[in-house]
């Protein structure tokens, strides 16, 4: 069997980051763990299990976001909270004890209700229409929170002080007896005395008694469980171990003399800040990183540490054609969260250069952060580079969201705008934007992994600062070291369709190395490095 510990953490938290439905997401749900689990869980290659630390109530509505809903999974707090329900099942509130004359209004984000004119409670949804969150109030105040499972019970609630801070949750077992108590101001755990065991393994009814009644913190209890289940697996199994400092101190102790591999991704874990993962390096079997470059860094920080180690990209390419080709404007996109100012800078000077000679040229700057703020922001900023280079200043107009009339009088000041900025989170909608994109700009020193590998799959030009294993110059991109030079960069790709095309051609080529196919078979002489027979297959 084949063990993934993910990271998939709320901030410093032991817990997920499920959302109320309206509210714009943050930060991506998408990493390695996800993509590594759709290769081995979609092509049935190799058996595979999700071991889940954290508190997740709402597991199952993220199993299916990531197209992963029938994936098998132990979860610790499952164990803790003696849950043994699987599959999600539907809750309304109007089947949970309301006292009597509550009258329930309806907006449109949240359901409030109402006793004697006053607020009682605030009912919250996630994504896919089932309750959450219910905020319950005394004389004006938040005094209590309930979080819901999606199998359909109330899962924990927390107490909050007149003040409305939080000082304490309550976990609960499926019955609403509390099972344990987090007291948040100093973080330790206390466990009710009534029922002081958890689940030794699922779908068993057997019990262990926890070791204590009380715990200094939230992740000495997780570490206890965690072993309890870890003493049931063999010799033969392997744990793929997604590296976060929120657990790497742990899973020292936990998969010590175990087969272990190691996944490191993007910036998630700082191993060149960090140490703390020096023990798990010693022991651990292999180490995976998301790309050559990385590689190359985390050996020259370890040194010797690294036994065997290797770059197995987390995403896969496929050929997606764009329909750059079918639009009369010319996207071109434009990474910019982490930029240095200076490069930004001198970065939107060449682009108003260039449009000065494309009129059907528009920037689209793409960042990751979806604060509220953030378009504005990146306009101002490009907006006085632009000026200070003698380019349009409406270039850089924010168009109303409803900006067609019937007699399209505006029609003239809506073209003048030529600076787009593309807000994108999650995968889906990044994945969007791309194939909307005529060629890609990223002068960003750490170039995203994720964009360059879309980039391979619809084909299209890559100009590139720092060069990486997914652009060859001269073939599917450009290497640029001037900035200066890219106003005749990108007249080279958009202003003649055959230099275009032969970039599409060596983007699919290029593009081979890293299909389902491939990845699968690297992951394969992975397994077999442990003296284990993968056998793996993409389903051929």
């Amino acid at each position: 069997m084949l063990y993934f510990i993910p990271a998939w953490y709320q901030k410093d938290q032991w817990c997920e980051s499920e959302q109320k439905w309206y509210v714009r997401r943050m930060q991506t749900e998408f990493d390695d763990t996800v993509k590594q689990l759709q290769l081995f869980h979609r092509n049935g290659v190799w058996p595979c299990r999700i071991l889940l630390p954290g508190y997740a109530p709402n597991f199952r509505h993220f199993l299916h976001r990531q197209g992963l809903y029938r994936a098998s999974y132990w979860s610790c707090f499952d164990a803790v909270q003696e849950v043994r329900r699987k599959k999600a099942v539907p809750l309304s509130f109007h089947n949970m004890k309301w006292p009597p004359r509550t009258e329930f209004i309806y907006t449109m984000f949240a359901v409030s209700a109402m006793r004697e004119g006053k607020k009682y409670a605030q009912i919250e949804f996630g994504e896919d229409g089932n309750p959450i969150q219910i905020d319950l109030y005394e004389n004006g105040r938040l005094h209590r929170r309930n979080l819901y499972d999606d199998r359909g019970f109330l899962s924990s609630t927390i107490l909050f002080r007149e003040n409305e801070a939080p000082w304490r949750q309550d976990y609960l077992m499926e019955n609403g007896v509390w099972k344990l108590r987090h007291f948040l101001d100093d973080g330790h755990v206390e466990v009710n005395p009534a029922c002081p065991e958890y689940l030794a393994a699922d779908r068993r009814e057997q019990k262990m008694p926890f070791s204590r009644r009380s715990y200094d913190h939230m992740g000495q209890l997780i570490e206890e469980v965690f072993s309890s289940f870890l003493e049931g697996t063999g010799e033969q199994d392997l744990f793929c171990l997604a590296m976060h400092d929120r657990h790497t101190e742990m899973m020292r102790n936990l998969l010590r003399g175990r087969k272990t591999i190691l996944s490191f991704f993007g910036d998630r874990y700082r191993y060149g800040e960090r140490m703390e993962c020096l023990g798990l390096l010693e022991s651990a079997g292999y180490v995976i990183m998301d790309s050559r470059e990385n590689l190359k860094k985390i050996r020259k920080v370890m040194g010797g540490l690294m036994k065997n180690s290797r770059s197995i990209p987390p995403f896969d390419t496929r050929v997606d054609p764009g329909i750059s080709q079918q639009l009369e404007v010319q996207k071109i996109l434009v990474p910019v969260d982490g930029m240095e100012p200076e490069v930004f800078g001198r970065l939107m000077q060449a682009l108003g250069i260039y449009l000065q000679t494309n009129d059907r040229a528009r920037v689209h700057l793409f960042t990751r952060q979806a604060d509220y703020g953030r378009e504005k922001q990146l306009l101002e900023q490009a907006r006085g580079y632009l000026e200070a280079s003698g380019s349009a200043k409406a270039w850089t107009k924010k168009e109303p969201d409803n900006c067609v009339s019937e007699n399209e009088v505006d029609r003239e000041d809506r073209s003048a705008a030529r600076f787009v900025v593309e807000q994108c989170v999650d995968e889906l909608s990044v994945s969007r934007c791309m194939r909307e994109q005529r060629v890609l700009v990223e002068l960003r020193e750490q170039p995203e992994l994720y964009l360059q590998i879309m980039g391979l799959s619809v084909g299209i030009p890559q100009i590139v600062r720092t060069g990486t294993q997914f652009v060859r110059h001269g073939k599917n991109g450009v290497i640029l070291k001037e900035i200066d030079r890219l106003p005749e960069t990108l007249a080279y790709y958009l202003e003649s369709l055959k230099n275009w095309n032969d970039a599409m051609v060596a983007s699919y080529r290029i593009g081979k190395r890293y299909t389902t196919d491939v990845l699968l078979k690297q992951w394969g002489e992975v397994i077999d490095s442990f003296g284990q027979d993968s056998d793996l297959t993409a389903g051929l």
